[in-house]
């Protein structure tokens, strides 16, 4: 029933219809890209003005001299480093600090931000407590 349902379609409404939509069928003005932006004004004359802003400028860097690959195999090894986490950030950027902090007996909790801490949430996108956690 498909089928016939659907040539039944086609034969009431065109069978341009039914068919694929390709930069032959559109109109002169038509150009069915892959979602390039235009360069410049079509005039009324049918002439093209191109805008210098318009016109895409790719920045590539110079690489004289770099010694890397532009890609990296899939044969190749995993990396060794463990994987950064919340508790490896700590231990490794603020602990130290505060260890320095009780040592040179300047630590104190009323001075947390010194330490990157910060005493309120307000104004950030995402407040980490108690909202984002699951229940």
């Amino acid at each position: 029933m498909g089928v016939l349902s659907t040539l039944m379609r086609g034969l009431i409404r065109g069978a341009d219809r039914m068919s694929e939509f390709t930069s032959k069928r559109g109109s002169r003005t038509h150009n069915k890209g892959r979602g390039v932006r235009p360069t410049g004004l079509r005039l009324s004359s049918r002439k093209v003005l191109y805008i210098r802003t318009m016109i895409p400028e790719f920045v590539v860097p110079h690489l004289e001299g770099f010694k890397l690959k532009p890609y990296i195999s899939y044969r190749s090894l995993k990396g060794t480093d463990a994987l950064l986490t919340t508790q490896s950030l700590f231990t490794k950027v603020v602990a130290p600090q505060i260890k320095k902090g009780f040592e040179e007996g300047t630590f104190s909790k009323d001075q947390l931000e010194k330490y990157g801490f910060e005493s309120t949430q307000e104004g950030k996108l995402f407040k980490l407590y108690p909202k984002n956690y699951m229940r």
